[in-house]
């Protein structure tokens, strides 16, 4: 199993963002010396039967950033989402910095550009983001050094992004009591999925692991934060060794008992195109509904 170029000694701040109506924590993580950030995961607000987008939560995010004298960086998404809009136009605008994800986009793009019909005109190139990431590349927050794993299994562009001693998972896994996402979309794959966290449990015990989604399983609080270790002893998917095949079946089976997500037809169209609202022929911002495409 491949070992990574982790500096434990590195410890950036993290402030936690959390949307109740997706279940979703954002992130601003800071290099304490530069006062350099970089936000992960964001998120736009969007009245779906009403059609109305606001910035509620990232306008938090600006805050904190501005409010604590930071400089934004990095805008970070784990993968494209399916069930939240992402507010990183919004935040680079206001702030700067610069959009990142996966190489794997692309792929991404392919699929759902002929699922959403959208013609020539959509790029499906990666051009909308800044940066896109390979396994194994590094940059820098700050002064922090900072990597990406390639973990595809729930989308193919997922990726958890390491900085310091915390890394931020995505979707790739859940708290420890929350076990795993799915891996039912197109482009998803159980194998995979279990392949990409034996990834991430190679990570030093106390690396500090970071949710995108938290669900409060049997009535808890929310929660976010975990480490390496905790995963290894307790997650329910795959701590104290499940097997391959034993997460497949369970993960197979869950998957087929679970609904669409709520705003997975505005998100995938947004979020693949960096978290732009596409427009029509005249310029006014839409959404398609593709039926029985999904």
């Amino acid at each position: 199993m491949q070992t990574y170029p982790v500096d434990m000694s590195m410890k950036p701040d993290v402030k936690a963002f959390f949307d109740a109506a997706t279940n979703t924590i954002s992130y601003v993580i800071s290099d304490p010396k530069t006062k350099a950030c970089a936000v992960v995961d964001s998120v736009m607000d969007i009245d779906y039967a009403s059609g109305r987008i606001t910035h509620d939560h990232a306008d938090r995010i600006v805050d904190h950033i501005t409010s604590n004298g930071l400089t934004l960086e990095w805008i970070i998404e784990t993968h494209v989402h399916a069930d939240h809009l992402s507010g990183a136009p919004y935040l680079q605008e206001k702030l700067g910095g610069k959009i990142g994800i996966s190489a794997r986009i692309m792929e991404v793009q392919e699929t759902f550009g002929k699922i959403f019909n959208e013609g020539t005109d959509f790029q499906r190139d990666g051009s909308q983001f800044d940066a896109l990431f390979q396994d194994g590349d590094r940059y820098k927050v700050g002064e922090v050094d900072a990597f990406v794993i390639a973990t595809p299994g729930h989308t193919p562009a997922c990726m958890v992004h390491v900085m310091g001693n915390a890394a931020f998972v995505g979707d790739t896994m859940f708290m420890p009591d929350g076990g795993s996402a799915r891996a039912d979309f197109p482009g998803g794959n159980a194998d995979e999925l279990y392949d990409s966290i034996q990834k991430v449990l190679t990570l030093p015990d106390e690396m500090r692991l970071f949710m995108c989604h938290d669900y409060a399983p049997n009535g808890r609080d929310i929660a976010w934060e975990t480490t390496v270790a905790d995963e290894k002893a307790d997650n329910i998917h795959v701590g104290g060794g499940v097997t391959r095949a034993a997460f497949v079946k369970l993960r197979s089976e869950r998957d087929a008992t679970l609904a669409m997500p709520k705003l997975i037809i505005p998100s995938l169209q947004v979020n693949m195109r960096a978290g732009e609202v596409p427009e029509d022929a005249d310029g006014r911002p839409v959404l398609k509904v593709p039926v029985n495409q999904l």
